[in-house]
């Protein structure tokens, strides 16, 4: 399957097929691997059908004269071909699904393309939430992805699964695929609870297969160290009303103690390869969390200085944002407050909740409660999920009756 458009309507076709047939039969154990095969089964029947009515129209072209139909097909762009594809590659695949975010991960597209176009048409997020994702407004995004169609109907671009040898390639625009899902379940950007497990989980699983398939990348390693670190605390992480439990306060003895040690190992066999990278560095600050026996032991000083490295990797303001709560926490809230409020006038920060919330955190502490009442409604307005409203609207009532309570800014 090499069009993705046609790949589309074939996961189309069997989503309609598991409307009926769930219903009338119940939900099979891996509803995600049953759309895949019947949408593999109903996208080869398409092609079957595609190549007889060819054959016809090609019979009635050379009895009329004339060239074949697919002469000058690629006359816009030669598709980029990186090695065997189509079912040639995916028995060296471990996961139906991350075979095909491998797929749609092309090398033809810029890579913000196609990490958006994988999380829409592979993983199934709404594009509400692939902008939300990527900070940017719903109209934007939506157009990104209609210009990454167009441009691969245009240029004829073909898609397959790349071989053994050139999955590296991609594996860049793989890992952000993953941590992207997993960021969208572990804090929903919208909709009625604050973490969505099945994605958490769908990803957990992807890294998973990602690492055993590519043993030898420490990025891959790292990817699930961080996934694994960072779901561990799920279960202490809301209440069983949904209410938000912040880091700070949170029974660390419900902490999955099995994932955290899986996880640490993960790490350190990535570090020993000596080729550091973003995911590792990530995972090394989610362990500075797992490590401390309590939320006063935390190296704050160490995270921040593991921010400051990951800059060099990822230089965004959201990651300068989350260096500037670890800098409030290791020397005051007046010293993270004015690395917020350099990133105030990026337009990517007003769309994100979570840079009000911590600048209101610090604006609190610091006794600026007018302006710290300010920042948790422009928080409010950009509509986050309704656990998290809750808890703003508490923190702008408690600021109606006096300072509230807490040491640091909300960590989840």
């Amino acid at each position: 399957m090499r069009d993705l458009e046609a790949a589309e309507d074939a996961v189309q076709d069997a989503c309609a097929l598991a409307v009926s047939k769930w219903s009338a039969e119940g939900v099979p154990a891996n509803p995600g691997s049953w759309l895949i095969g019947v949408a593999r089964h109903k996208a080869v029947d398409r092609m079957r059908r595609d190549i007889k009515r060819r054959e016809k129209e090609d019979a009635a072209t050379r009895e009329a004269g004339g060239p074949g139909p697919d002469a000058g097909r690629y006359g816009y762009l030669e598709p980029y071909d990186d090695g065997p594809s189509g079912d040639e590659g995916w028995e060296s695949l471990p996961d139906d699904e991350l075979g095909l975010i491998f797929l749609c991960c092309h090398p033809s597209l810029d890579p913000a393309t196609r990490v958006a176009l994988t999380l829409r048409s592979v993983c199934g997020l709404a594009t509400s939430e692939i902008a939300a994702a990527f900070l940017v407004p719903e109209p934007t995004m939506a157009q990104r992805l209609v210009r990454a169609k167009r441009k691969i109907r245009q240029a004829r671009i073909s898609f397959g699964v790349p071989g053994p040898d050139n999955l590296a390639a991609r594996l860049g625009s793989v890992l952000r695929v993953v941590y992207l899902v997993f960021t969208q379940g572990h804090m929903a950007t919208g909709g009625n609870e604050l973490i969505r497990g099945g994605l958490c989980d769908q990803a957990v699983r992807l890294a998973r297969a990602l690492a055993a398939l590519m043993p030898q990348e420490p990025e891959a390693a790292g990817l699930l160290a961080l996934l694994l670190l960072t779901d561990a605390r799920r279960g202490a992480r809301s209440r069983d009303t949904g209410d938000i439990i912040l880091l700070e306060d949170q029974d660390r003895g419900c902490w999955d103690r099995a994932m955290i040690s899986e996880g640490e190992t993960l790490l350190e066999r990535a570090l020993r390869a000596g080729r550091p990278g973003p995911y590792q560095l990530h995972a090394a600050i989610a362990a500075c969390h797992s490590c401390a026996a309590s939320a006063a032991d935390t190296d704050w000083r160490e995270i921040a200085a593991l921010y400051g490295e990951l800059i060099r990797y990822e230089p965004t303001p959201v990651v300068e944002a989350n260096r500037a709560v670890a800098v409030a926490m290791a020397e005051g809230p007046a010293a993270g407050l004015v690395i917020l409020d350099a990133l105030g006038a990026h337009p990517q920060m007003s769309r994100w909740p979570q840079f009000h919330i911590a600048r209101a955190e610090l604006l609190r502490r610091v006794g600026r409660f007018a302006e710290a009442s300010d920042a948790y409604r422009a928080a409010l307005r950009l509509e986050p999920a309704v656990p998290e409203q809750a808890f703003i609207g508490q923190r702008i009532r408690e600021l109606g009756d006096g300072p509230a309570r807490g040491s640091g800014p909300a960590s989840r």
